[in-house]
């Protein structure tokens, strides 16, 4: 199926703001077999607007268009949708719920502007934005159908795949698909392929692999198109179980899933807790647990300690280690972990202590070295690695490598 996208906005214009919402849209839907033939950018001008909307007509099954539905006086697309498709206005019942049901829940009154959002064209399905305020909206005319969306990215990431894309789904309009994300940590791009290659080889016709790499994670994402939904989820449930005989130690989620959730959700299914003691990552991988929603169930907190003195001080590392040692070394982090472990009362630690860069190092600790710990109820355990002179990518590379360390050690307890 073809299709077209119409992006509206002088910001747009002016380089004021990038358009990724056409990047976005390009990429999923080439995923659904829609292949989009043209972008066209208009400026906020009602005869723009229309006769972008016109061009477009017939010579594109569905034209998806984002931008200009807030309720400020400059946002005018559903002024130049009700011209264009030569109906009024009227207020949708469904949506002045949502808005009403949104701001009250925050303690905010509902204003006149707020319920203009509620105003739509009348030939129009409003579609509702569980992210936001302005439906999307559909508008089926002859051999064309038209898909108005809020500009703001994430609220129309929301409608796409929440209801976008079923609705074009059940008209028939793109082929039924199923994703599935594998997320796996520690097996670089180029060795997880040649470990995959069978498998690979031996997929489906209907089935595609698509490795995505990424600092956090190298994620495959298997793609299965056809008609039936319920026979692709099938298929797909079947490749993802012999994926996990052949990488079982390298997949710790699936979908969006982060490692940090992934071992939450372990610890409390074990009804277990950790603790952190951070030096070179400066409280980074207390974040990576506080960024999950629940995390107080199963993470107690976190002490950076940065100086020597509060390794000493608050984490029990004996001054004799950190003299014959040094602050980044085996021992230190080794009686870092186990500190923070005693302090916090947790059934497991981690103890990051390193050289992020990009000064700071010597030729036996280079930047970039890094001595992880983790303390279990039964050992510590603690390896040396050595990432790189960049010190956001070691900061997130120790951190992400800590949480794997702790990942396989709760697995296997």
């Amino acid at each position: 199926m073809n299709a077209e996208i119409i992006t509206i906005g002088d910001e747009l214009l002016i380089g004021q703001v990038v358009d990724t919402n056409s990047a976005w849209l390009c990429e999923h839907l080439n995923m659904y077999g829609v292949r989009v033939q043209r972008i066209t950018t208009t400026p906020d001008d009602l005869h723009s607007i229309i006769a972008a909307l016109s061009e477009a007509k017939g010579r594109a099954r569905v034209v998806f268009v984002t931008g200009g539905l807030g309720p400020t006086k400059d946002d005018i697309t559903k002024a130049a949708a009700c011209e264009f498709f030569n109906c009024a206005m009227r207020i949708d019942a469904a949506v002045m719920q949502h808005i009403t049901e949104l701001l009250t829940a925050r303690g905010i009154p509902v204003s006149p502007t707020n319920r203009s959002q509620a105003i739509v064209p009348a030939r129009c399905i409003a579609l509702h934005n569980n992210e936001g305020m302005a439906p999307a909206m559909y508008f089926d005319a002859a051999d064309t159908a038209y898909i108005f969306m809020p500009g703001v990215p994430y609220e129309m990431q929301g409608l796409m795949q929440n209801e976008i894309l079923p609705l074009l789904c059940r008209k028939k309009l793109v082929q039924a698909i199923v994703h599935k994300t594998v997320m796996t940590y520690g097996i670089p791009e180029s060795t997880m392929s040649d470990r995959l290659e069978k498998w690979e080889l031996a997929l489906p016709a209907h089935i595609k692999l698509a490795y995505l790499p990424g600092p956090i994670a190298l994620r495959l994402r298997l793609s299965a198109h056809g008609p039936n939904y319920d026979v692709l989820k099938h298929d797909i449930d079947t490749q993802i179980e012999r994926l996990k005989s052949l990488i079982p130690d390298n997949i710790f989620g699936f979908d969006d899933e982060t490692m940090a959730a992934a071992i939450g959700k372990n610890l409390v299914a074990h009804s277990q807790t950790v603790s952190v003691a951070e030096s070179c990552t400066g409280g980074y991988i207390a974040h990576l647990f506080t960024s999950n929603p629940g995390s107080s169930a199963y993470f107690q907190g976190s002490i950076t300690a940065y100086a020597n003195q509060v390794k000493m001080d608050l984490l029990g590392v004996k001054s004799l280690t950190m003299m014959e040692h040094g602050a980044v070394s085996r021992k230190v982090a080794e009686e870092m972990a186990e500190g923070a472990r005693r302090v916090m009362n947790t059934d497991y630690a981690i103890a990051t202590t390193g050289i992020a860069g990009p000064d700071g190092g010597s030729p036996d600790k280079p930047v970039g070295t890094v001595w992880i710990a983790v303390a279990t109820p039964l050992l510590t355990v603690a390896k040396r690695f050595v990432f790189g002179v960049n010190r956001e990518r070691n900061i997130l590379r120790a951190s992400m490598t800590a949480l794997n360390m702790l990942r396989k050690l709760a697995d296997n307890s």
